[in-house]
């Protein structure tokens, strides 16, 4: 490092021998306000708290790193003209001779004298790529700490590197304090370097994944011009797999065409994995669900999952020779990952549905091929085209309905945390035109958007918002599936109702309605450090006989629930009751399941 740097600095010491346990080690820092005193105290190797026995030698060895240890928490905090003594037994740590130690420790004392907190004097980084950014107090007359110049060079760097040269760094630095005048002068050179292009990609480690499948799904632009970004967004496409369980990236020397490689260091996971779920509540009674999940099927990260689904067991009632009201699904879903381009995965869906309403009963088989893009991290797009066919069941007769359709969607996740979000928002929308082999036509559009706003540093409460609306439009009732239809009440709509107890009338027949208007918010709160959480909900619906609206009814539930966090998502039980509708003062439902209502 150029330049003067006046600091205060610690005499190093050879290892003593000895044993003995300090029976008193204090801290005394006077002037040092809270913050930083918990600050150094996190900084010291003699205040942390040990169950084990600690010899003379390991305390005298931690009282010798503690000075650098406690100069560098000062730096931190802006003082760069401290005064840290270490005492052992009233002799100074660093004073220690390296042979004859004492064999034993009684006391010790940190004496802390952290001088005044400088400023900046000269703050000079150059040269500085286009539209570099750096930090607001890195200026003349600014708070200075050493966070302050970490986070300077970072963004000098970083900006050339966002510009195509990799290898920029910091080449020189020059750091002088005048404690007089509790100053610090800063002059930083950088040197850029040259731009760089991406070279070849080359995968290590991996065991049952064949290589070029790796360079297709990593999609890494070959022959343009660095970018961090680029290097995340190959990160991201290996991890979306969920083949590998560690990816490292590594940058590789430039070569004399200004070419570089990047070393992908890859580790496998176990390719098969199943999986079951249970949700229990009094309308609807419980759910049972399963998957098997093979990640790596033919070593190109082509998935296959097959899952089943038994719901509805017990809402008719404990009586085991009577199945109505149960509802059964399996399914099965093959995607292959870079299909087409890197971020492009093609699916193909099978699945048969049984689904027995008191209104109707229907079974359902169908197939569905497809593409899912992923835009970014965040924003995913998906077209299909599908094939189902129904066989319904009504009080009225048996129907048979063939329907071709082109489900759209698309998803945009901005949530901190899926399972547990605690900020920004959710936003899901679907546009399925269909025709049917009865000449029907029409179009089935359904958005589904979620925010959360935490409040306190560790946003330990916060508020959930959900808003659902879903239409149907065109085509003629008998044209359209069941499952198209929507109904309210119960998990996913209303809390506290029971279970699809709204629909419409049309017709004069008791069915789904052709529009759909939910409201669901819900206040959170965590228990102090416990795993133990709080929440206060309440959800509205109302269903519509036309897909703007018309003529319809609503219905609300309220109640209140507690949730504990598990690695896999929260354990929720909830309690609700109807505030409007049927059951009003009379009804209670008990909801139990993993993962937050939304």
């Amino acid at each position: 490092m150029g330049g003067r740097q006046i600091i205060a600095s610690a005499l190093v010491a050879c290892a003593l021998a000895g044993a003995g346990q300090a029976q008193d080690i204090q801290l005394s820092a006077p002037g040092v306000d809270e913050d930083l005193t918990d600050r150094l105290r996190a900084s010291s190797l003699l205040l942390q708290e040990t169950e084990e026995v600690r010899t003379a030698q390991d305390l005298i060895a931690a009282a010798r790193a503690d000075y650098g240890r406690l100069v560098a928490a000062l730096y931190d905090a802006g003082h760069f003209s401290p005064v840290v003594r270490i005492d052992v037994d009233g002799r100074e740590a660093a004073r220690i001779p390296p042979f004859g130690g004492p064999r034993s420790v009684n006391q010790i004392t940190i004496r802390v004298e952290p001088g005044p907190v400088f400023q900046l004097g000269t703050a000079e980084i150059a040269p500085l790529a286009p539209d570099t950014e750096l930090p607001g107090e890195f200026r003349p007359g600014g708070a200075v700490t050493t966070g302050l110049l970490r986070d300077t060079a970072s963004a000098a760097i970083g900006a050339w590197r966002d510009n195509g040269y990799a290898t920029a760094e910091v080449s020189d630095q020059q750091i002088t304090a005048r404690n007089g005048d509790a100053v610090l002068d800063v002059r930083v050179r950088v040197e850029p370097g040259q731009i760089v292009q991406f070279g070849t990609l080359v995968p290590r480690g991996q065991e049952r994944m064949r290589v070029e499948r790796i360079l297709a799904i990593a999609g890494l632009p070959q022959g343009e011009t660095f970018s961090p970004d680029t290097l995340d967004r190959v990160e991201g496409r290996l991890q979306d797999t969920g083949v590998f369980s560690a990816i490292a990236l590594q940058e590789g020397d430039v070569g004399p065409d200004g070419v570089m490689n990047i070393e992908a260091t890859l580790v496998e996971s176990e390719p098969r994995r199943f999986g079951f779920g249970a949700e229990v509540s009094t309308d609807d009674g419980a759910s049972l669900s399963a998957y098997w999940l093979h990640r790596n099927l033919f070593g190109g990260a082509e998935r296959l999952r097959i899952e089943g689904e038994i719901s509805g067991i017990g809402s008719e009632g404990l009586n085991v020779e009577d199945v109505e009201g149960i509802d059964a699904s399996v399914g099965l879903r093959y995607s292959r990952p870079a299909t087409f381009t890197p971020d492009t995965t093609a699916y193909l869906e099978l699945g048969l549905n049984y689904f027995d309403d008191p209104a109707f009963t229907f079974t359902n088989v169908g197939a569905e091929v497809g593409v899912e893009h992923r835009f970014d991290r965040r924003l995913t797009g998906t077209l299909g085209l599908a094939v189902d066919y129904y066989d319904i069941q009504t009080p009225f007769g048996n129907d048979q309905i063939i329907v071709l359709s082109t489900p759209l969607g698309m998803t945009w996740d901005r949530r901190d945390d899926p399972l547990d979000a605690r900020e920004l928002f959710y936003l899901n929308g679907t546009a399925t035109p269909f025709i049917t082999d009865q000449g029907g036509a029409g179009s089935r559009v359904y958005v589904d958007g979620r925010v959360y706003l935490g409040f306190g540093e560790t946003r330990a409460s916060r508020i959930a918002v959900r808003g659902q609306l879903g239409s149907v439009f065109g085509g003629e009732l008998s044209d359209i599936p069941p499952d198209f239809l929507f109904f309210s009440g119960g998990v996913g709509t209303v809390r506290g109702q029971e279970y699809q107890s709204l629909g419409a009338i049309q017709n004069g027949i008791d069915d789904g309605g052709r529009s759909f208007a939910g409201l669901s918010t819900e206040f959170r709160q965590d228990i102090g450090e416990t795993n133990f959480g709080l929440v206060a909900f309440a959800d509205a619906g109302f269903i519509g006989t036309d897909a703007t609206g018309g003529e319809g009814d609503w219905h609300a539930g309220a109640g209140l629930g507690v949730r504990y966090d598990t690695p896999f998502g929260p354990i929720r039980v909830d309690l609700a009751t109807p505030v409007r509708g049927e059951g009003v003062g009379e009804d209670v439902y008990i909801y139990i399941g993993i993962g937050h209502a939304f």
